[in-house]
């Protein structure tokens, strides 16, 4: 991996973003899938897209949802007047099959952003940068350096690692859509735990552009306020 810095020109490539919806609320203790929770009076979903929708990439926004949750997200659109244009398709057995049922509705070439439903504070600014660089490069991982000291435990026996070279990878996570629409043709393999691992098995480099700790993942019962003091301080 390496990581970029640089601001570069939007490019005029058609853009797409892939929001992947598949969480349920057990680790929440939530009666709903934690996307759908309240943040603010909006559910974090709706958080979500606005992200990309109120960005200068202008993604075209398809949303990955499963079946049995697309009547109650409909209700909830209608219950918000939510009126975001999006595509909704069905979810798949993994995080790699719903990404490639939402890949199975892009059929221009341009740039593919993949993102987590529940990461509700990605700040625009981010987004953009991400579309920018891998319209150019060819890919763009927003990832934030380690703040804490890291130890690796392999064999019952633990070792430090230098914190320094350590990232932690967020969403989005944005590619060209011919690298990533051929690393989507592989065979699954469980080792694919995000998009960025399934690009590299292609022998492709993956660049890193900076993230913010402020683009945490909804998770436990805590992020909720924790989000909500976040959105306050905006």
């Amino acid at each position: 991996m390496s990581l970029n810095t640089n601001y570069l020109i939007l490019d005029t490539k058609k853009n797409y973003v892939i929001i992947v919806a598949g969480g349920s609320g057990i680790r929440m203790q939530a009666a709903v899938p934690k996307q759908f929770l309240l943040l603010n009076g909006l559910p974090v979903l709706m958080h979500t897209i606005n992200a990309f929708y109120n960005s200068l990439s202008q993604p075209q926004i398809i949303l990955v949802l499963p079946q049995a949750h697309r009547e109650y997200w409909d209700e909830l659109c209608l219950k918000h007047n939510f009126s975001v244009p999006h595509t909704v398709t069905n979810g798949g057995e993994t995080r790699f099959h719903s990404v490639k049922n939402g890949l199975g509705l892009i059929k221009e070439d341009g740039v593919i952003a993949v993102h987590d439903a529940v990461r509700p504070l990605t700040d625009t600014k981010i987004i953009d940068t991400a579309f920018e660089y891998a319209a150019t490069n060819g890919n763009a991982i927003v990832a934030v350096q380690s703040r804490d000291s890291i130890r690796q435990v392999k064999n019952e026996l633990s070792a430090a690692l230098n914190r320094d070279e350590i990232y932690l990878v967020q969403t989005p996570q944005v590619f060209r859509s011919d690298i990533l629409i051929k690393a989507y043709e592989q065979v699954y393999q469980p080792e694919f735990t995000d998009d960025a691992s399934v690009v590299e098995q292609l022998g492709v480099n993956i660049h890193i552009v900076p993230g913010t700790y402020t683009n945490i993942k909804i998770t436990f019962p805590e992020d909720i306020a924790i989000a909500e003091m976040l959105l306050g301080q905006r």
